[in-house]
């Protein structure tokens, strides 16, 4: 009897081992290196109204800031902070993303981070995943400028926001 429990035992662990050892796979079970999913160029990188702003954002700020559109918080906040666990912190924050960033010219250094809200940012999940990323950057400490998306956008008006927000 107690060699069939040992036997077991062991039966167990080689299946767990196996598992753990197994090649990594996607949500459809199949490997990483499987081409199944297509993919094609998209025809424009900002949509008609980020593409305004960032016009607008490039005269209010463009001589003394880069202006980097659709950037993700892991590119702008690091989640290596001492006593939290690493790779969850990174995951909690890859895939989310602002609009756009200003970084100084002379380190690339993330100074502001910009948001432009539509309707959309009404909506319940987007008010929760605004107010968490708010939260991630203000803990961060950049500060987070939202630009209401009226249709037009006045350069020297986004120039005076951009140098309060700064300021502070």
């Amino acid at each position: 009897m107690d060699n069939l429990l040992i036997f077991g035992g062991l039966l167990v662990l080689a299946v767990l081992a196996f598992k753990f050892f197994q090649k990594p796979q996607d949500d459809e079970g199949g490997d990483f290196v499987k081409k199944g999913y297509q993919y094609k160029k998209k025809d424009f990188f900002l949509t008609r109204a980020e593409h305004q702003c960032y016009d607008a954002l490039i005269e209010a700020a463009g001589k003394d800031y880069y202006i980097f559109p659709q950037a993700h918080l892991s590119s702008i906040v690091d989640n290596k902070v001492i006593g939290q666990n690493w790779n969850a912190a990174f995951r909690h924050i890859n895939g989310k993303s602002v609009d756009f960033v200003l970084c100084d010219k002379s380190y690339i250094a993330p100074r502001l981070a910009i948001e432009l809200d539509d309707r959309t940012h009404q909506r319940m999940d987007r008010l929760a995943r605004d107010g968490e990323v708010e939260r991630i950057l203000n803990q961060a400490g950049l500060p987070l400028l939202r630009l209401d998306n009226r249709g037009n956008f006045n350069p020297t008006e986004i120039s005076q926001q951009i140098k309060a927000y700064l300021a502070k």
